[in-house]
């Protein structure tokens, strides 16, 4: 054995010794119940404005828009981290997970400006997502209204 496999593998020993076991079971039943309740917010919300006489494509709308603020506010206090930790990826995957993705960078970089701190991190995590997504959605038309 070469000095860098011995090097490579007391690392990898390091890194056992070192990290912690996590509880697979504990935290998938974690992000489960957590995107759950996010989702069952989401369908009361739903209710919520279609009680007020929204149709239910502006009432779906109105859904979004309240849970990324919500999301966006609760990123800014300080809340959303804790209940990341918490709960795992049951918040990461719904849309409050990408809001809070936005929000994180550009409050991690408020000092440095509003253009060049707040204002270009938003786009860190963001940017990629809404490239593609863009694109993907154009491609997806263009494909579309020529089989049509």
């Amino acid at each position: 054995m070469d000095t860098s496999k011995k090097g490579q593998q007391k690392y990898a020993e390091m890194v056992k010794k070192a990290s912690p076991n996590s509880p697979v079971f504990g935290d998938c039943i974690k992000a489960f119940v957590s995107g759950g309740i996010i989702c069952t917010i989401g369908q009361l919300l739903l209710d919520f404005y279609i009680g007020m006489e929204l149709s239910e494509k502006n009432a779906a709308a109105w859904v979004s828009i309240t849970l990324v603020g919500l999301s966006a506010l609760l990123t800014a206090l300080g809340i959303y981290e804790k209940l990341g930790k918490f709960c795992g990826a049951g918040t990461i995957v719904p849309i409050t997970g990408f809001a809070n993705s936005v929000v994180s960078p550009a409050i991690e970089f408020k000092k440095e400006g509003m253009v060049f701190g707040m204002a270009a991190k938003m786009f860190v995590v963001a940017g990629p997502v809404i490239v593609y997504g863009t694109l993907t959605s154009m491609l997806v038309g263009f494909v579309y209204y020529f089989v049509k």
